[in-house]
């Protein structure tokens, strides 16, 4: 959500932040609406007013034996006026919400310009390719293989996107998530939290999932919605709260199932478990200060690549343009794993400063020390990692010419000390 007082200060401002993501100007359009609003408001008020000193003037006359007809006519045609003005301020303010409900966040002024991934910016790269003695398979081909990821199974259960893990694959991504919240718990500081996985419609709007991207989500017949992300009933949890400055940061961790209809990815990653209905994910989020939020991300961002680093997983880490970036950030930072059956780098974390554009649509906010007034937090977001993904790049990193894959050292200890998985085991 945007600040109206901004855009009014600033209208240029906020149509060129919106130019380099490569929409339209809106300011006139919301201005427009902001004026008919604070019209009608203006009229109400005054009408309002009117109304009441006609009143006592009723009662004056009425004491004196006067005839106070037309008064009270004045009365009831004010009572119908004032009513019509209320009604189209709500009206008025209704479609200004919605429209500004639309619009992104505006990218910062440090997010490289461009339309698509292409202009994204490469910062470091982590880690040296393993060089194999043999042709690296991709993870599919590995968990078939080893007989333990069945993508049959699960077609016949749901549809395509679904996949059945089996036996030490099952182990080893419940593993993963085990040793990435006792990381993000034990070392950085977060709390876990075990949210709902079912939602109603304002967490989405909160987050900014609702109004624009519905097609992306599955909803139950209840009205509630499945999360995305653990992002959502997360970053929710403060959702209208009034916080103490003391308090800040917040730091909350969660492994959850997510669920995307990936309306939009049609033909992407139709094989194996890249891009998936459902799928496992350690989500990160903050509630940070606003002078601490940039601070925040690149911490963030230092979290969810050592979790790489402990498994010993080459990555690279690069700041997505502002064509590239989703609705909500002001900046992003993605972290790609490299996978040497595809020999490429592939997501598997997103880290967003959102600055107060989530907390505005939540009204989420903090009493800064010794003030009267509040003032709102800024929110962060970030994979810590998404485990499926995490899963796919042990396998695919970590597999041997007999079939069958070395358990990284961090996570033996969740293994029962099992250090390699056999296709015969």
């Amino acid at each position: 959500m945007h600040d109206i007082k901004f855009i009014r200060d600033n209208p240029a401002a906020f149509d060129a932040g919106l130019a380099r993501r490569g929409l339209a100007a809106a300011s006139l359009a919301v201005l427009q609406l902001d004026q008919r609003r604070r019209a009608a408001q203006t009229a109400f008020q005054e009408m309002q007013a009117r109304r009441n000193e006609v009143s006592k003037q009723i009662g004056q006359v009425k004491k004196q034996g006067g005839d106070a007809q037309a008064l009270m006519d004045e009365v009831a045609s004010l009572k119908d006026r004032t009513a019509a003005a209320e009604a189209e301020e709500k009206a008025a303010a209704e479609e200004m919400d919605g429209l500004l409900m639309a619009i992104p966040n505006l990218p910062g002024d440090d997010v490289p310009a461009g339309t698509d991934e292409t202009a994204n910016v490469e910062l470091r790269r982590v880690g040296e390719p393993r060089a194999f003695d043999f042709q690296p398979l991709e993870h599919d081909a590995v968990g078939e293989k080893l007989g333990m990821m069945d993508f049959g199974a699960a077609a016949k259960l749901s549809g395509a996107r679904f996949v059945v893990l089996k036996g030490l694959l099952a182990r080893l991504e419940r593993a993963l998530g085990a040793f990435m919240l006792d990381l993000h718990t034990g070392q950085f500081g977060y709390t876990e939290v075990n949210p709902p996985f079912l939602v109603r419609d304002e967490a989405l709007y909160g987050t900014g999932q609702l109004p624009k991207f519905g097609e992306d989500l599955f909803r139950a017949n209840t009205g509630h919605w499945l999360i995305p992300t653990a992002e959502v009933p997360l970053t929710n949890l403060v959702n209208g709260e009034i916080l103490d400055e003391a308090a800040l940061p917040l730091r909350f961790t969660a492994q959850t199932q997510c669920f995307r209809s990936e309306a939009g990815a049609a033909g992407k990653d139709t094989r194996g478990m890249i891009r998936q209905h459902q799928f496992s994910k350690v989500e990160l989020v903050s509630i940070a200060h606003p002078e601490h939020s940039e601070e925040e991300h690149r911490r963030m961002t230092a979290c969810a690549e050592e979790v790489l680093k402990r498994l010993g997983l080459p990555y690279r880490v690069i700041v997505l343009c502002t064509g590239d970036m989703g609705f909500s950030a002001r900046k992003t930072y993605d972290i790609e794993v490299w996978l040497p059956g595809q020999n490429a780098y592939r997501e598997i974390s997103s880290c967003s400063d959102c600055g107060d554009f989530q907390a505005r649509r939540m009204n989420a906010r903090f009493r800064p020390t010794g003030e009267k007034g509040t003032r709102f937090v800024h929110t962060l977001n970030g994979s810590g990692l998404a485990v499926g993904r995490t899963l796919v790049a042990v396998l695919e990193n970590y597999q041997q010419a007999d079939g069958g894959v070395a358990v990284p050292e961090a996570l033996r200890p969740y293994m029962g000390g099992i250090d390699v998985i056999s296709p015969h085991v």
